[in-house]
């Protein structure tokens, strides 16, 4: 067997797609699993949808995931530049390649010239609509020769160049996903290979590129299901093997549709800058329409690597569950080393205006301690600010009618009193302090259990629940303590 090479090759039509990055992940899982290649081609043969800087975002996402390729299209020095010995990997720089093949499937009566107009072909589609039957090209120029086609063509005329599907054949294949598919020609349409505009459709380009590329199996997303019998009637026009196929199901929202930016984050981008590590994201993706065979959920991309087959890969859609992701992602957060956590939330902590610069050159130890005490609760980076608020507010109100019960329990008085005269013993606040504090105010008021625990939990935090009450004495220092007690005494006692 000759050497795996799969591709992925994406149009650079806007941000990449959540589906995009999972299909990109599977060629790269099985490539790297098989020990072949992962190429990464770019398909911009329609030029209406070509978005400036679309392909320089797709790389830097695939980047960032961890998916990287071994040929194709890269970023260097903040230049796009193709590395590889089957280039060029841009599709718009393979006009003279395609043009070539081209030309050989007219010479075989493979394909024709077709001067129809869109008015024309919209007004049989119409009709055909009307009629019940299913919408396609008539046919109406495969008839004619290819002489009075170049005349014609001299002279001016629009054309396109469409493939000749041979009559009521059979087209069949293997897809390694959902078996054996069989179509008939009688239910498929003469494509257009070639546009008016010069540039190939995707369906003869992708063909052309493949076989050139020795691309071995085609790794897609199932919207490209029906397309491949057209696919394997060029190979076989051509005289080509083709490749093996493998259509992925496609990744569907909470409510078994596809997932779309109508119900939120889609993009890449912004699971990207929302702080979700990017071992996270591609360790739940890859969990969205496979399964591996453990019940292990938390992968590292060695580990996808060596569990990933498609014969675990299911034929329906898998459901991209945000609470999960989250889950997931989670559990990676966990693992890491706090300081590397650390730096992760110092931007947004920043946006936040809860910390300065001069903060992380001058208290980064303090920083560490905030984020070492709600790392085991993030879902990802961002939402640090929402659990941190409780360090940086200037005075904490009761969150909830139980909280408020707690603080005006009749003992509060004395216990924030008790608590008032030992910080004011104090220079500052340390390590000995807070975690000695409820032994010394258990001793000095003769209140225990939550009736101690409780009421200076609120009174520090507004809560009930939440961080460890040594980690919250010691962020908040002497000063902000005081300030805390006061207002509790001031507006709420």
């Amino acid at each position: 067997m000759s050497d795996i090479r799969v591709r992925f090759a994406p149009s650079p039509t806007g941000y990449v797609h959540i589906g995009s990055l999972r299909t990109a992940l599977y060629n790269y899982l099985f490539a790297k699993g098989q020990g072949g290649k992962y190429i990464l081609r770019i398909e911009d043969t329609d030029r209406s949808r070509y978005v400036e800087g679309a392909i320089e975002n797709l790389i830097e996402s695939m980047e960032w995931a961890g998916v990287t390729h071994d040929e194709g299209v890269f970023i260097e020095d903040d230049k796009i530049v193709q590395k590889g010995d089957y280039g060029p990997y841009v599709q718009s720089e393979r006009l003279d390649i395609y043009n070539e093949y081209i030309e050989k499937l007219i010479e075989k009566g493979h394909a024709y010239y077709c001067f129809c107009t869109k008015e024309r072909i919209d007004k049989i589609r119409e009709e055909q609509k009307s009629q019940g039957k299913i919408p396609r090209y008539d046919g109406f120029c495969r008839s004619i020769d290819i002489e009075e086609a170049k005349k014609r063509i001299a002279a001016g005329e629009k054309y396109t160049i469409r493939l000749k599907l041979p009559a009521a054949k059979d087209v069949k294949f293997h897809d390694i996903v959902r078996g054996d598919i069989t179509i008939n020609t009688r239910d498929m349409d003469d494509q257009v290979l070639m546009k008016s505009d010069g540039f190939p459709t995707y369906h003869f380009a992708v063909v052309v590129d493949d076989h050139l590329m020795e691309i071995t199996h085609i790794v897609r997303g199932d919207e490209w299901l029906p397309s491949t019998p057209k696919h394997i009637c060029l190979y076989e026009a051509f005289g080509w093997e083709p490749p093996k196929y493998v259509h992925l199901p496609t990744v569907l929202n909470k409510d078994k549709k596809k997932l779309s930016k109508r119900q939120g984050d889609v993009a890449v981008g912004d699971f990207k800058e929302k702080g979700y590590l990017p071992e996270g994201l591609v360790n739940y993706l890859a969990l969205v329409g496979w399964s591996p065979d453990t019940t292990k959920e938390i992968f590292t991309m060695d580990e996808l690597i060596d569990e990933f087959s498609f014969d675990r890969v299911s034929k329906t859609g898998g459901v991209f569950d945000k609470d999960k992701l989250n889950w997931v992602n989670g559990q990676h957060i966990k693992e890491l080393d706090s300081k590397i956590v650390t730096d992760l939330a110092i931007p947004y902590l920043k946006d936040a205006n809860y910390i300065t610069e001069e903060d992380v050159e001058n208290r980064y130890d303090w920083i560490q301690k905030i984020v070492e005490t709600v790392q085991e609760s993030l879902s990802y980076m961002k939402e640090i600010t929402d659990k941190v608020d409780i360090f940086f507010k200037d005075k904490m109100d009761p969150e909830d009618d139980k909280a408020l019960e707690m603080i005006k329990g009749e003992q509060v008085p004395e216990l924030l009193n008790a608590f008032k005269e030992e910080l004011e013993g104090i220079d500052e606040v340390d390590e000995e302090f807070a975690n000695s504090i409820f032994k010394v105010l258990k001793k000095k008021t003769g209140i225990k259990g939550k009736n101690l625990f409780m009421p200076v939990r609120v009174a520090l935090s507004g809560q009930l629940h939440g961080p460890e009450m040594t980690n919250i004495i010691l962020i908040l220092g002497k000063q902000n303590i005081l300030n805390r007690i006061n207002y509790v005494e001031n507006n709420i006692l």
